[in-house]
């Protein structure tokens, strides 16, 4: 049998194209089958090997596939046969005799065309479900993804796929998103990318196909209790506390932070140059079938009918994936955690300026930041370098990782390019809406009462509750712990 089909392969090959397509055929075929058993048992997990495996490899088996028949034409063309007489010539007459079971000839085609239809079929699944691997669309195109990838793996999201958000659902929704790819290839090639990318991403699949196959809007109630810790410039870099009792309802009654996503309640908005940071005018539909408008008055822009938004998950959580720090932001995480060492004197102060230096690139920032913070304390804390080596080291070591997290030069991505729209500390946030200039016919805006969210415990205290005003309660400790109790009895009850 083997020799039968090595006779067929050697008859196939009728010219130098032909020849350059068998052996196309045949080793790209093996090697694609080698790689994926190594894919598949987890041998091998890299991405570029899997773009050679389930991209390169079968457009060259493609390819010699398609050579075989040019070379037979060129062949039948110089030598003026038939097709017929060509073909008994290379495999001889009793190729084509009939039989039981049909020409021989044909038979060996057959079989033939199935094992490639198969390996075809096996390499474009495969390649479909490499592609749809997290670790394929942060590293295949490393310049260009990197700092989404690196961010990603440190997120609330980095066991969710990215085609879970990026890819919708059905065939359509594969094929835009794989010529999407083709384009994205296109600019990678050519290195005519935006720097950095740009956000937001207008492609994003809606909320109610994404966010919402986890959370669920009805459980939206209740109020959750947030304490943010702050670190001053200070030498002992004091704590200091905010609390806040965040009203997440998401009810048309209770009101609260997700009432703009509450069921029958729909808010639509245009804002400038479709950026999502200044709004044009703002209109919400009531579920008693009222609707508002508010109009910004600084503005006098018409936005164009596809900039007009409803308003959904992302216009608030904008980088619920893609989360990047603050320098402040980032110091302070650190050092919540253990990593940054607060015993190290004015060790805020000295990280942050460490962090906002200008460097050209990482390993410029790495340099910096180690002789910036150690030359701080080799000339104020001469003793420190001794006793506390070790913390410093490790701070530095922190705040390398920090920059390298955060800042991308490459790609024009620095502290500040990508802020959170939720809240208010790194933008605007709820107040692109909720500001007095959007103004309704009557002149009233939309109400900018800081209650409205979230109700106030402490804010810059000592303690998380240490500025609480407890009539008839002197101990503050037990104030606390009391409204702990009645928190944890309000969410049991619902």
């Amino acid at each position: 049998m083997f020799r039968r089909y090595l006779k067929f392969v050697r008859a196939l090959s009728i010219d130098r194209l032909g020849r350059i397509g068998v052996v196309l055929v045949t080793s790209t075929a093996v090697m694609f089958l080698l790689f994926l058993a190594a894919n598949l048992t987890g041998v091998v997990t890299n991405a570029y090997v899997g773009l050679i495996s389930f991209m390169t490899l079968p457009a060259l088996f493609v390819l010699g596939l398609l050579l075989i028949p040019i070379g037979w034409y060129r062949t039948r063309k110089e030598a003026g046969l038939s097709l017929r007489e060509l073909v008994a010539q290379r495999f001889g007459e009793e190729e084509l005799e009939e039989t039981p079971l049909g020409a021989p000839l044909i038979r060996t085609l057959l079989v033939m065309t199935t094992i490639n239809v198969f390996i075809l079929v096996v390499a474009s699944v495969a390649g479909l479900h490499f592609m749809d691997q997290p670790n394929f669309c942060g590293t295949a195109c490393h310049k260009v993804m990197n700092p989404e990838w690196v961010v990603y793996q440190q997120s609330p999201h980095a066991r969710v796929a990215c085609v879970e958000c990026h890819v919708g659902e059905g065939v359509r929704a594969h094929i835009d998103a794989k010529l999407n790819g083709l384009r994205q290839i296109w600019l990678a090639t050519f290195n005519t990318y935006r720097r950095p990318i740009p956000t937001p991403v207008h492609t994003l699949r809606p909320a109610r196909e994404t966010c919402e196959k986890c959370h669920w809007p009805e459980k939206f109630y209740g109020n959750r209790l947030k304490t943010i810790v702050h670190y001053g410039d200070d030498e002992a870099s004091t704590p200091r506390y905010t609390t806040l009792s965040l009203k997440v309802n998401g009810t048309v009654d209770e009101g609260g932070i997700h009432w703009h996503v509450a069921r029958d309640v729909h808010v639509r908005y245009a804002s400038l140059d479709d950026e999502r940071q200044e709004m044009i005018w703002v209109e919400v539909d009531r579920p008693d079938g009222t609707t508002s408008r508010y109009v910004n008055r600084r503005l006098d822009e018409e936005p164009r009918a596809e900039d007009i938004r409803t308003m959904d998950c992302v216009d608030c959580h904008n980088r619920a994936t893609h989360i990047y720090e603050t320098p402040e932001g980032a110091v302070e995480t650190r050092m919540r955690l253990g990593r940054i060492d607060r015993s190290l004197p004015h060790i805020k102060k000295v990280a942050v300026a460490a962090l906002m230096a200008e460097y050209p690139d990482a390993e410029a920032a790495r340099r910096g930041i180690a002789s910036g913070v150690a030359s701080y304390y080799r000339r104020n804390h001469p003793d420190l370098l001794a006793g506390q080596a070790r913390a410093l080291d490790e701070a530095i070591g922190a705040l390398q990782e920090a920059w390298t997290r955060n800042v991308h030069p490459y790609m024009n991505l620095s502290w500040g390019t990508y802020p959170s729209l939720m809240g208010h500390r790194e933008s605007k946030g709820c107040f692109r809406c909720h500001n007095r200039d959007l103004v309704d016919e009557g002149g009233h805006w939309i109400s900018d009462d800081c209650t409205l969210c979230h109700s106030i415990l402490a804010t810059d205290a000592p303690g998380p509750f240490r500025n609480l005003e407890t009539p008839g309660e002197k101990d503050p400790l037990r104030f606390e712990q009391e409204y702990l109790r009645q928190e944890f009895l309000r969410s049991f009850r619902h």
